[in-house]
């Protein structure tokens, strides 16, 4: 009560400084760079990929330093996070929330730094159910001690504390009745009453595709917004679509706790391309494309006429090949990029450019990859199988994956190239006791893509000679090879 006590006096000081109007007029739409990937683009390829498709906001999960480095002077709007596991630390010591935010925030706004830190992410879905209550006790007080170093920082007028928040802290069989789960009722109240006093939005992530991988019985078209057979009806309003609803449900929860007006924000939101049977670039790209429609008309929805989201938050930039697949393999995949910032299809973000651009300079390592020799039996090669998938990704092989039903030969030429990959092409990655051989030419077979992973020990991005065809398709592989060696040995 005491950490609740300081959060508040310290907001209804702020409060006057600077008014701002509940409802926002205008979404604008943004994108989460995580960046759980053994295959990471520099930042400033990111940042330029970012920059030329005119998105305006970006969502972190922590504070990289060289993410921020890269963010300073573009222009766009940066929230960067607490991560859980900090939590604790900063919610039992006000000197730990001092260092956090000078070492995350101070030094890199203003013209020092040039970052336009706009929000701050107390934890990430921090009452998820999953959780059982395990970081619960530590968000507010955390909030008050970041909050009281903001003060001191003289940055608590321009940078603003949000929690995003899973969708499973609120429940209702239809809107109307959505409601906080019991145990989260006091602690969103005191999160509501801050948002509200700090001219901060509620921010909620929102995934209607886990709502149709999780339930056999949801209708497909209710999670899209192209209108729905099976509409939910709720007294005198109607539902087409589950983003709709859940938004609206969530609207009813905070109505119950006497902020029925507050600002809301979507954390993220998104589809993925692979990994389960609706998981596919034609479904993510319908998904997107309508949401963006939605939002950018100002429609609303039915508890909130005419009021779009604070922001929309795309789920997410760019793959991450290295996040867990406890969930399902789609974990991999949600992406509106590869992990090397091509587009998988077009999308129209509603910022000025009718398609996505493709990240340009990447410096991917050299045009090779790791197959299975064909002079080995195919036999002993499969048993390193297993070894290569457990540490690299091979969930693309899989049920609703590009690279599902390529045979046998295939499955382990791309585990083994995976596995290359990750190990930034290091020959001895591709031995797997002789059943493997490095190869130049492109094992890639129709939609299945075999990659070429990403050279992150350069600071600087070079263009790769895997997108030099045009250049390069006429040479004999022998001078191939030789370019290849010369231009290792002139970077070495």
């Amino acid at each position: 009560m005491a950490a609740w006590a300081a959060l508040l006096a310290v907001v209804l000081a702020l409060s006057c400084a600077r008014e701002r109007r509940l409802l926002a007029a205008d979404a604008a739409v943004g994108v989460n760079w995580g960046t759980l990937s053994s295959h990471r683009a520099p930042p400033q390829v990111v940042v330029d990929l970012l920059r030329a498709n005119r998105i305006g906001k970006v969502k972190l999960f922590d504070a990289d330093a060289s993410v921020l480095r890269a963010l300073a002077r573009s222009g766009i709007e940066v929230m960067v996070g607490v991560t859980n596991g900090e939590l604790a630390g900063i919610a039992g010591s006000p000197a730990a929330a001092d260092a956090w935010v000078a070492q995350n925030v101070s030094r890199y706004v203003g013209r020092g730094g040039g970052v336009d830190i706009r929000y701050i992410a107390v934890g990430n879905e921090p009452f998820l159910t999953s959780y059982q209550g395990q970081f619960l006790s530590y968000v507010i007080p955390a909030m008050a001690n970041i909050q009281q170093s903001l003060v001191k920082a003289n940055l608590a007028s321009y940078v603003k504390l949000v929690v995003p928040c899973n969708a499973d802290a609120y429940e209702g069989t239809v809107p109307s009745q959505g409601a906080f789960r019991t145990e989260l009722t006091q602690i969103m109240t005191q999160l509501a009453a801050y948002l509200s006093s700090n001219g901060a939005p509620f921010v909620v992530n929102i995934y209607p595709f886990l709502s149709l991988y999780q339930n056999s019985d949801f209708p497909e078209d209710y999670a899209f917004f192209e209108g729905s057979t099976h509409p939910l009806v709720d007294g005198s309003n109607v539902y087409y679509n589950a983003f709709d609803g859940n938004f609206d449900t969530l609207i009813s929860a905070l109505g119950k706790i006497g902020y029925g007006q507050l600002p809301i924000a979507i954390g993220e939101v998104g589809w993925p391309t692979q990994g389960a049977p609706s998981a596919n670039l034609t479904a993510a790209r319908a998904f997107n494309q309508g949401l963006i429609n939605r939002i950018m008309s100002n429609k609303g929805t039915p508890l909130r006429p005419g009021v779009p989201p604070a922001d929309v938050y795309l789920f997410g930039l760019l793959d991450e090949e290295q996040k867990s697949v406890l969930p399902g393999n789609f974990e991999r995949h949600w992406g509106i990029f590869s992990f090397d910032g091509q587009a998988k299809y077009p999308l129209n973000l509603g910022l000025g450019n009718p398609v996505l651009k493709n990240a340009k300079e990447v410096p991917y390592l050299p045009s090779r990859w790791c197959v299975v020799n064909p002079a080995q039996s195919l036999d002993k090669a499969s048993t390193h199988l297993k070894l290569a998938c457990d540490m690299a990704d091979c969930t693309t092989l899989y049920y609703g994956g590009s690279c599902n039903g390529i045979g046998e030969k295939g499955n382990v030429s791309f585990a083994f190239n995976s596995y290359y990959q990750m190990q930034k092409q290091d020959a001895k990655s591709c031995d797997f006791d002789g059943h493997g051989l490095i190869t130049f030419l492109d094992p890639s077979m129709g939609e299945c893509h075999f990659l070429v992973g990403i050279d992150d020990s350069k600071s600087s991005a070079a263009a790769s000679c895997g997108h030099c065809c045009g250049v390069f398709c006429g040479v004999s592989i022998f001078a191939l090879w030789v370019l290849m060696y010369l231009r290792m040995m002139g970077s070495a």
